[in-house]
């Protein structure tokens, strides 16, 4: 029989009040239902915001390095886990079992780096031109947080969100996403057995339009982190600037790879497949675009067609299995939409482009990996962010033509180049539009101790990970004291 999974509220294990629930397939296997979850309603959003908001009192009270030990155990209960959690992901979201391990992993670094975190939220004291006057700063937590995240890293970014809002003194109400809830619920539960206080933390799964509006519209909430699509992201801030609260908004991307005629070739198109194709695509910090050097076009682009025909596309879970499927029917449909679009708009299909069919392809949502040559940046798929494994070639005259392709798009989150010449890689850091730089490496993989955000349409608000995190969640108390 399939688990029921439960609403966290107040410390409780507690059903919705709709009495509803919705299934969690996994989209590899579609005959395959991960667990039965919540799908809670306004009431439901709204009790979780009430049980945060007479919890805070005292959580925030706690020191900080207290609050921080709750982290600590269930990090340690979560490594306990890890194969069981990691093999859930795989089963609930779609990729790969070593991708998986590698996330799970990453969320416990997170919570140990931030447990850790609990005994450095470092204020500052400063001279004052006055005599005998005393002049520091304290950081103070904002209240209720609510917590919006995405199903591509189901695992990751609740952890990233939820592990500063906590150390910093503030109570937390997550809402997951509902194609990908267990991978969150698997933290909550960790931290409930770690012994973390009654509705310091509460978790309540459903419809972003029923819980998620409930949630920016409550009072007792201070401060909004979401993590998710364009659209959304920008209904959300209309709605939460009204109110003057905090917002922290990370949203989408169309991420440029340039390489540069000085590259190894073998190893830029490594970059390449890794950045554009791993994961299937479904990451905000994906390349989408590749801008190659004229020089070197033809040849780099006969090498990604051959490594991309080569990669394996199935289960996750199976061995060997390096690209897993889109992660539901929309997802896939949106893949496919932009693959006709793209032709018709007068890309050249290189390479795949089809919906993966037979045996094992019919029980989930499988797309090849896809190649287009001969993109303009005025085509849809130059400007528009499709989450999923496609990517666009295009060519570049010099240095110069690559960095203005480059930078001709809405978005600024994540770019990388593949050069050994420094001068160009310089230059390319400082002109390039983008909140992640990254030189001969891809686009995507970024690592929890440093600032993670982009710019233009990608980010709105102050940075996510590393220590930058705790700006975000704390406010800035100036004090000052005569002492004579």
């Amino acid at each position: 029989m399939t688990e029921i999974y439960l609403n966290y509220v107040g410390g409780r294990w507690v059903e919705s009040k709709t009495g509803k629930t919705f299934p969690n397939s996994n989209p590899a296997n579609t005959t395959e239902t991960v667990g039965h979850f919540q799908a809670s309603g306004p009431e439901d959003g709204e009790a979780a915001c009430e049980a945060a908001a007479k919890a805070l009192p005292a959580w925030s009270a706690a020191p900080a390095p207290r609050r921080g030990e709750y982290l600590f155990k269930a990090a340690e209960l979560l490594e306990g886990r890890l194969a069981k959690i990691s093999e859930e992901m795989t089963r609930e979201e779609g990729k790969t079992l070593p991708e998986a391990k590698g996330e799970v992993k990453r969320a416990i670094n997170i919570l140990r780096y931030f447990g850790g975190e609990g005994a450095r939220q470092f204020s500052y004291q400063i001279p004052s031109e006055r005599d005998n006057v005393f002049c520091y700063t304290l950081r103070k937590r904002l209240g209720v947080v609510a917590l919006i995240t995405p199903w591509n890293f189901p695992s990751a970014i609740p952890a990233w969100k939820m592990a500063p809002a906590l150390v910093a003194g503030n109570t937390v109400v997550i809402k997951p996403a509902s194609l990908a809830p267990l991978s969150a619920y698997r933290i909550v539960e960790a931290l409930h057995e770690a012994g973390i206080p009654a509705g310091a933390l509460n978790y309540v799964t459903g419809a972003g339009g029923a819980v998620g509006n409930a949630l920016v519209e409550h009072l007792a909430v201070r401060a909004v982190s979401f993590t998710g699509s364009c659209d959304v992201g920008n209904a959300l801030y209309e709605k939460v600037t009204r109110r003057k609260i905090r917002v922290q908004l990370e949203m989408g991307g169309k991420n440029p790879t340039i390489v540069l005629k000085d590259a190894d070739l073998d190893y830029a198109a490594d970059v390449l497949v890794n950045g554009a194709f791993f994961s299937t695509g479904q990451k905000c910090t994906a390349c989408s675009r590749a801008i190659i050097e004229k020089a070197i076009y033809e040849p780099l682009v006969e090498k990604l067609v051959a490594k991309t025909r080569k990669l394996k596309v199935g289960n996750g879970l199976e061995p060997g299995i390096e690209i897993g499927p889109a992660v539901d029917a929309a997802q896939l449909e949106t893949d496919l939409k932009y693959i006709e679009i793209a032709k018709n708009e007068g890309a050249q299909l290189l390479c795949g482009g089809n919906r993966l069919t037979g045996g094992i392809y019919d029980l989930g949502f499988f797309v090849e990996p896809t190649l287009f040559a001969g993109v303009k940046p005025e085509m849809r798929i130059a400007q528009e962010e499709v989450f999923g494994p496609v990517l666009g070639l295009m060519v570049a005259e010099d240095f110069e033509d690559a960095m203005r392709l480059a930078n001709c798009v809405r978005f600024g989150l994540s770019a990388s180049i593949v050069s050994r010449d420094l001068t160009r890689v310089h230059q390319f850091i400082n002109r390039i539009e983008a909140g992640l730089i990254t030189v001969n490496l891809p686009t995507a993989g970024v690592e929890y101790q440093l600032p993670f955000g982009g710019t233009k349409e990608s980010s709105f608000g102050m940075r996510e990970q590393g220590p930058a995190a705790l700006d975000f969640y704390t406010e800035t108390r100036t004090v000052y004291m005569k002492y004579a």
